[in-house]
């Protein structure tokens, strides 16, 4: 490992610790050069899931982007942030673990799944942007569909 210092290639480990549930592993490294200390990061290569888009166009899985709809769709809303995460969570071991691509579809029914069990009026927002209703009869629709489960 280069010091970010003075760039020897030789050093010494100091210490180690499991960080983020024992999925990485935080390394203090003392330079056999100049004898500063750097921190580093190890953790496992993962392979980034594909995600199938409706019209057939494929792009990399982007946590910050699904969690980035789900925040908005939240907005202002009594929805933990926690809950948020965990959702997340369980929706990438779920659909995402099970392949290498995934239909846009599986997302996004497993998120609309969370949302309607969490809130209501999330769900309709997300739902707004998902499902693409046609007209205001469709999108009235889900509403009463919802409103008869609540």
């Amino acid at each position: 490992m280069r010091c970010p210092f003075c760039s020897y290639l030789e050093d010494k480990v100091v210490d180690s610790r499991l960080v983020r549930e024992g999925r990485m592993i935080r390394r203090r490294r003392q330079c056999l050069g100049c004898e500063r200390r750097f921190t580093t990061y190890e953790s496992v290569e993962e392979s980034t899931p594909i995600i199938v888009k409706k019209d057939g166009r494929r792009e990399a899985y982007d946590r910050k982007k699904m969690r980035g709809g789900i925040l908005a769709a939240c907005q202002k809303r009594p929805v933990p942030t926690a809950d948020i995460d965990a959702a997340i969570e369980r929706i990438e071991s779920n659909v995402l673990q099970n392949a290498s691509e995934t239909p846009s579809e599986a997302l996004g029914e497993a998120i609309a799944c969370f949302l309607k069990s969490t809130d209501p009026i999330a769900y309709i927002r997300f739902a707004s942007v998902y499902r693409n209703f046609a007209d205001l009869s469709e999108f009235l629709s889900e509403i009463k569909d919802l409103d008869q489960r609540v």
